[in-house]
């Protein structure tokens, strides 16, 4: 690690001391504004600068130049709503509320309790104005899930995951009220939801434009306030209920059109230099704003990708992908900017995760970091030496019947159980990704004393978790 980042995030602490800081209006003044873009199936080898060569990534690309890139960043879970819930409440799958995707009546998957603490929240309650677009995953407006009951002002997307799969809906929601749209759909039953999904056979409003263009306006709307805008894009995620050629919805192809592609690799590729079109408009936003300097964007992805764009190798050289606790489904990338705070071209290779972002936008504003985060600021590991050597990183999986998976990271050594209920049935694997990132050879056998110890994390990590049980409302 280079002294520039040390340096980085502790000008970050300094400047953001409330002890620095004159009256509550220059308090208001000074407060850094935070947008975290958070896509969606987007796979660690996707981007230019994580290697991709197919894809064009040209605007992100350009961020990791002017700020950091996180070789060694984790998804909180290797699917969507558990992901989510451990972003938003800084709790690893070991304690987190949700630990799985659970569909519920009458929508959406199920709700963050009452009693939680988002990041939303602790920001909200230091004076931030804060809004949600896009994919919420974390329950609905008739629940305790709604995003206007966990800290944000405004919401506008989708509530259900499984809704936001159609990119041509007929609704979308808005602050809790429905926004009928222009297109016509085909109502699809699945198997893993109690009400009929869609697909497209009018297209004429397309929903990541449309949530975009509110998302640049939250921005806009509050140029002379602290804001929060937590930017949950469902790209490049697919419609599995569409017509397989069709399931990477997007209008056109854009550049891709005249390659020798299929229709699914080109729907892909466009919906990925789509977003990355939209993070060199964000950029440009705060610019024109005058606001640049006074804004940290980050930008990454709820988990691994998904298999059907095998030519673009979405997971790089990682083993894996969506719904796998190997590398490839929770490894992704982040990158962050923050003009004059961050320092240009970092990289940064100490592991962290999804959920010690909370603590890290706690810290930078100087409040309370809630007792049941697991995460820490990434500022305190990133300087102590001997803290980082303590650290692991943990992480669960729940999926239909099959049985329950666990890993833990710690150092350079990562343990994946395959069915941690009856761990007798099954055997460990363990490796070292220092010397093999790609998870090829098991080292268990080899040295079953560093078994033993990231088995005891293991136990010492999980609580019971009773989903069966949970009253969704």
């Amino acid at each position: 690690m280079s002294n520039r980042f040390l340096l980085a995030w502790i000008l970050i602490l300094s400047l953001h001391n409330w002890a620095a800081f004159g009256s509550s209006s220059q308090k208001k003044q000074q407060m850094p504004n935070i947008i975290l873009v958070f896509v969606d199936d987007l796979g660690y080898g996707d981007l230019g600068c994580y290697g991709q060569k197919l894809i064009q990534t040209p605007n992100i690309d350009n961020m990791a130049e002017q700020g950091i890139r996180f070789t060694d960043f984790y998804a909180s879970s290797p699917v969507c709503a558990p992901s989510r819930c451990g972003l938003m409440t800084g709790e690893h799958a070991g304690t987190a509320w949700i630990r799985h995707n659970m569909n519920v009546l009458p929508m959406g998957q199920m709700p963050i309790p009452d009693e939680e603490i988002t990041i939303a929240e602790i920001l909200q309650d230091n004076g931030y104005k804060t809004a949600a677009f896009g994919k919420w995953s974390l329950g609905a407006p008739c629940n305790s899930g709604d995003p206007q009951k966990q800290g944000f002002d405004h919401f506008f997307g989708y509530y259900c995951q499984c809704y936001a799969h159609n990119y041509f809906p007929e609704v979308l929601w808005k602050d809790g009220d429905s926004i009928l749209l222009k297109n016509e759909t085909t109502p699809v039953h699945v198997n893993f939801i109690d009400y009929p999904l869609s697909y497209a056979t009018k297209k004429v409003e397309y929903s990541a434009d449309l949530i975009f263009d509110e998302a640049l306006k939250f921005v806009e709307d509050n140029r002379d306030n602290p804001f929060f805008l937590y930017y949950a894009s469902a790209l490049p995620h697919s419609n599995g209920e569409a017509p397989v050629n069709e399931r990477f919805e997007i209008p056109d192809w854009g550049i891709y059109a005249d390659s020798a592609w299929t229709p699914v690799e080109k729907g892909y590729a466009a919906m990925v230099t789509l977003l990355d079109k939209q993070m060199g408009e964000i950029n440009d936003k705060l610019t024109e704003l005058g606001i640049a300097d006074n804004t940290l964007v980050i930008f990454t992805s709820d988990n691994g990708p998904t298999k059907f764009a095998k030519r673009f190798e979405s997971a790089g050289a990682l083993r894996g992908r969506k719904r796998d606790l190997y590398e490839g489904g929770i490894r992704v990338p982040l990158v962050a900017r923050w003009p004059g705070i961050i320092a240009s071209g970092e990289t940064v290779s100490k592991p962290a995760a999804m959920y010690d972002l909370m603590p890290t936008f706690a810290e930078i504003i100087n409040a309370e970091i809630p007792e049941e985060c697991n995460g820490e600021p990434i500022n305190a590991f990133v300087k102590d030496k001997r803290h980082s050597q303590k650290r692991y990183l943990y992480w669960e999986f729940y999926e239909g019947d099959r049985a329950p998976k666990q890993a833990v990271r710690k150092g350079d050594w990562k343990l994946l159980r395959f069915n941690f209920d009856s761990p007798e049935k099954s055997e460990p694997e363990l490796y070292n990704l220092a010397n093999d990132f790609g998870e090829k050879k098991n080292l268990a056998k080899e040295y079953p004393e560093v078994v033993k110890k990231l088995s005891k994390i293991m136990d010492e990590a999980h609580k019971n978790y009773q989903f069966a049980d949970v009253d969704p409302k």
